[in-house]
Formats: C-alpha cells, sequence, structure tokens
C-alpha cells in the first residue's frame, strides 16, 4: 500500500536544487512518486506505507546533501 505525504520546505535556495532533489528521491527504493516545488517550497513524496519512516530518513539525507540549509517541517 501506498502512501501520499505533503511537507513544507523551509530554505530551499533555487530551483535547479529543487530538481536535484526530486531526480534523487525518486531514485530511493520504495518511492513511486515525489515531486519538490522551488515555487511553493512544497515536497510531495508517494512512497510504501510500511516503509515510510525508513525513506523519510533517506530523503532527509538526500536534501541535506543536495541542500545542507534546507528543512523538512513535518
Amino acid at each position: 500500500m501506498t502512501m501520499k505525504k505533503k511537507f513544507k520546505l523551509q530554505d530551499l535556495d533555487c530551483a535547479n536544487c529543487a530538481a536535484k532533489m526530486e531526480d534523487a528521491i525518486k531514485k530511493i527504493a520504495g518511492v513511486h512518486d515525489a515531486s519538490v516545488s522551488f515555487m511553493t517550497q512544497k515536497m510531495m513524496i508517494d512512497a510504501e506505507e510500511a516503509q515510510f519512516e525508513e525513506i523519510m530518513k533517506k530523503v532527509a539525507q538526500v536534501c541535506a546533501k543536495v541542500e545542507p540549509d534546507c528543512k523538512i517541517l513535518m
């Protein structure tokens, strides 16, 4: 079963970084879809519900690599 969740992002500085994050998140095992919007500072993750917590840890690592100042607000 999949779970879709939206998150607000803080301090996402550029559209290019948002695109890089989105690409990297989509490659995480268990993620079905992801979108990161620079304009709205929002991120949507559609992933396996059973692994969601584990997947979000990986998403946070990816975001920190691309944009160290960016925070995911739960």
